[in-house]
């Protein structure tokens, strides 16, 4: 059977009953590209909605919502999509396997644990505190073998995906141009550095230059710029731990991170789809068949 499916089929892994991760593949991989979206599931466990202290809607507001939908052209242009199924709020596979805040827990945390991390004092960890208006989300302490059951079961199978999808498209191409797909409040919130300052349409973010070649970024941002999109670059958003982890240029893996202005194509109160959200996607489509044709010197 060949590894590439076609465009109506979605490969799901779902472990333990709980669907971690879908992969939409195009019929044949034409580009070393891939695209990812960490943060767009939006299937909340019940036993964690009714853990929380906030309610469904309140918890969706950390989601990267339809940016999932965004992208999912990218198997037309010969590209797959691997897409989390898990919610942001549940387990954030953008954050290091266990980077964690002990004060969140009733329990004495491993050695292994990262507590000392940006993202924890944040309260942004692998599993957060806090969504992203900076509501705390639990009324009482965590068990860590809770946490650590998340983490098997849906961190570990998106990583592994997005690993194998790498080494395949390297090993076809000699070189992986991973497109890991975001979006941002309009706003800067509470914990950002630019906190109650309006966002341009995308922000791009390649750690500085060094998980991706400045040619890509470049590429990208003029791409986005000829379709009338204002574009900055790193800030606020210079990449996370996908961009740090996976960018190894040398290596002919190149990691571009893209976060998108929610309010060109969503109500950010009520999370739906606005007037502007076909607009936007057709801009999307534009960038994925020009990134399908862009060639690294």
């Amino acid at each position: 059977m060949s590894r590439f499916l076609s465009l109506d089929q979605l490969v799901t892994k779902t472990v333990n009953g709980q669907s971690a991760f879908q992969v939409l593949y195009p019929e044949n991989q034409t580009t070393p590209l891939v695209f990812a979206s960490p943060h767009s599931g939006h299937y909340y466990p019940a036993e964690f909605v009714e853990a929380s202290r906030l309610d469904p809607l309140t918890l969706r507001r950390s989601e990267d919502s339809f940016v999932d939908e965004l992208f999912s052209k990218a198997p037309i242009f010969g590209a797959p999509l691997l897409k989390a199924d898990f919610p942001r709020a549940y387990v954030d596979p953008n954050r290091e396997a266990f980077e964690l805040d002990p004060a969140m827990f009733e329990d004495q945390l491993p050695d292994y644990v990262n507590t000392n991390s940006l993202k924890v004092t944040a309260g942004l960890g692998t599993v957060a505190r806090v969504v992203t208006n900076g509501e705390e989300i639990y009324g009482h302490k965590l068990k860590f073998a809770e946490v650590k059951h998340r983490v098997e079961n849906s961190y570990f199978p998106y990583h592994q995906a997005l690993n194998e999808l790498i080494d395949a498209t390297i090993g076809k191409f000699g070189i992986c141009l991973l497109i890991d797909c975001h979006s941002m409040p309009s706003i800067g919130g509470p914990m950002d550095d630019d906190r109650g300052n309006r966002r341009v349409d995308v922000v791009l973010g390649n750690n500085h230059g060094t998980s991706c070649a400045n040619q890509l970024l470049s590429y990208v941002s003029e791409s986005l710029k000829n379709q009338g999109m204002a574009i900055r670059c790193n800030e606020p958003y210079s990449g996370g731990y996908t961009t740090r982890h996976y960018g190894k240029p040398d290596e002919g893996i190149h990691t571009l991170q893209i976060e998108i202005n929610r309010s060109l194509y969503m109500d950010e109160t009520t999370i739906v789809r606005n007037r502007g959200f076909r607009h936007l996607s057709d801009k999307i489509t534009q960038l994925i068949s020009d990134l399908s044709k862009f060639k690294l010197k």
